[in-house]
């Protein structure tokens, strides 16, 4: 049975947020947001799409943002002390490299049979790390032992305010760097991407719809949100492992529940899809995460009909193996999409459940691409 949790208000302002931005603006300029022909086409409908090119950071994922965000904001004595995280991998790499930047220690836990190349990159950036328990969940419970034991700072993944305000600096640079975006379509694991494009866009552009993208084996936001309330839910492995978080987080969820106009879960051959179209059109890497912001697009193509859609590529941190897979599916898309049926069969999509505020039925949608999904709706 899953649990339920309570939420209390995001703990974020938009002032913090620009104090944030300037706090880091040193050591990361601003990411590219671009455009491409050969994917517009492909996405069809009139739809522009813009990529905001997280996988240019340091780390090569936006998490870089959010741990420089908590490094530059430490007190001497917690600087002194050092800080600890959990992580699978971009978490614990972005704390590693911001770390070693100030010349703070970096502890970081990480699962049992952890991905062997992201431990590595965080040992590479000077962390130490320990490897503890069968999942996020039971290395997060050793990480918050560990602090409170040493008195060190931990540095929750979602659940802090520094984290969250270097989150929104992604959506502040999207929404200078392009006035005419029409839409955001954001990844959500626990969820401080979202949450971050929602404290800004309710400062800047209150009328932005923002669409968030879980990870149809990790819908733990996706549940809550129709449900109204926090809850526990367990999820299966995913090639988008960097959104693979069982709970719905408390300094988020009340943001995402109000905010967001609409949110969807995508089946792991539809990421697998978009890591491709990302590989294939823009000549950029793709983890699976760092694709979902371009799957939800694909699936939310009637609500976006025509619109300069924003999409954030969160990651590029993909393991070989992982990567070897998606690529050796499938051929390519050629222009408009045209090859779609031969991309993946109707019957391996597996369902794409969407729920927004405005409706309350299920419908099946046939798109251009060549295969059909239900959408379910919520008022």
């Amino acid at each position: 049975m899953s649990a339920v949790l309570s939420t209390p208000l995001l703990p974020l302002t938009f002032n913090q947020i620009l104090q944030t931005s300037r706090r880091i603006r040193p050591y990361i300029p601003p990411t590219p947001l671009r455009s491409y022909a050969s994917l517009n086409g492909i996405v069809g409908k009139g739809i522009e799409v813009w990529i905001k090119h997280e996988n240019h950071n340091p780390t090569n994922s936006f998490k870089a943002r959010n741990a420089l965000s908590v490094i530059t904001a430490l007190s001497h004595e917690e600087a002194r002390s050092g800080v600890v995280a959990a992580s699978k991998g971009n978490h614990g790499q972005g704390l590693a490299w911001a770390g070693q930047l100030f010349g703070i220690t970096a502890t970081i836990f990480v699962p049992k049979k952890n991905s062997p190349a992201k431990n590595e990159a965080i040992k590479g950036y000077g962390a130490g790390l320990i490897e503890v328990g069968k999942n996020y969940d039971e290395a997060a419970l050793a990480a918050q032992k560990y602090a409170k034991n040493r008195s060190m700072r931990l540095v929750h993944a979602t659940n802090d305010p520094d984290v969250l305000s270097g989150a929104a600096t992604v959506t502040l640079e999207i929404l200078e760097q392009n006035t005419e975006v029409e839409a955001l379509v954001v990844p959500i694991g626990g969820g401080s991407l979202a949450a971050g494009a929602i404290a800004v866009a309710r400062e800047i552009r209150p009328e932005l719809p923002i669409y968030g993208v879980q990870a149809g084996h990790a819908p733990a936001v996706y549940e809550s949100w129709k449900a109204g309330r926090r809850l526990h839910v367990p999820c299966k492995p995913s090639i988008a492992d960097g959104l693979a978080t069982s709970n719905a987080y408390a300094s988020t969820f009340n943001s995402l529940q109000t905010g967001l106009t609409g949110l969807i879960a995508v089946s792991e051959q539809e990421i697998a899809r978009a890591v491709r179209l990302i590989c294939f059109t823009t000549h950029n890497m793709a983890e699976g995460a760092g694709a979902a912001g371009l799957a939800g697009l694909l699936a939310l193509r009637p609500q976006l009909a025509g619109k300069k859609v924003g999409i954030i590529l969160s990651g590029s941190n993909i393991d070989e193996t992982t990567l070897e897979q998606i690529l050796s599916t499938t051929k390519p898309l050629g222009p408009a999409g045209r090859q779609g049926r031969n991309i993946i069969p109707n019957s391996a999509l597996g369902e794409t459940l969407y729920w927004e505020k405005s409706r309350t039925k299920k419908c099946g949608i046939s798109d251009s691409i060549g295969y059909s999904r239900t959408l379910e709706n919520k008022s």
